[in-house]
């Protein structure tokens, strides 16, 4: 568990760090399948950033309400789906809509997003995300334990063996 906000953003920008080579692939990298039957699952590069960057907005709302009250209204529900069985239905959910988008739009929010969410966080009263376990975990889970979790997807995308 952390105990400073600033230890943990600084782990979460470190741990984000290798998914920004995701920003300078080509629009082909970005659409290409990975073999579905590898580290990559199947994903394309649009199919990674979906995921974590659609994460990291559920996070960022997360942050927006907490900022602003004691309690998050989207992460109760969040939880109540995810411990009610829906973790496939959403994450399927969450890549269909990022499929319909233009590229130029995920390539936006790829690039504004995580720097939005670590900003939004600098202004929650520590009490209300830090020092509550159960919120704490949650940040800690959908970002740096996420990260760690799809790096494999990331190197089988980006065809790397380091990172």
């Amino acid at each position: 568990m952390y105990t400073a906000a600033l230890e943990l953003l600084e782990d979460e920008r470190d741990a984000w760090r290798p998914y920004e080579a995701l920003a300078e692939a080509s629009d082909e990298l970005l659409e290409r399948a990975t073999d579905p039957a590898g580290p990559g699952m199947g994903w394309s590069g649009r199919d990674l950033i979906a995921h974590m960057v659609g994460w990291q907005e559920h996070a960022l709302q997360v942050a927006r309400e907490l900022a602003v009250g004691t309690r998050s209204a989207h992460l109760a529900a969040l939880t109540a789906r995810w411990d009610g069985g829906e973790s496939d239905a959403m994450n399927d959910a969450l890549h269909a809509e990022w499929r319909a988008l233009p590229l130029a739009e995920v390539r936006r929010r790829f690039a504004s997003v995580p720097g939005e969410l670590r900003g939004t966080l600098t202004v929650v009263p520590e009490a209300r995300w830090l020092k509550d376990p159960k919120v704490s975990a949650f940040f800690v889970g959908d970002t740096i334990e996420h990260y760690e979790d799809h790096l494999p997807v990331l190197r089988a995308i980006l065809g790397t063996e380091a990172s």
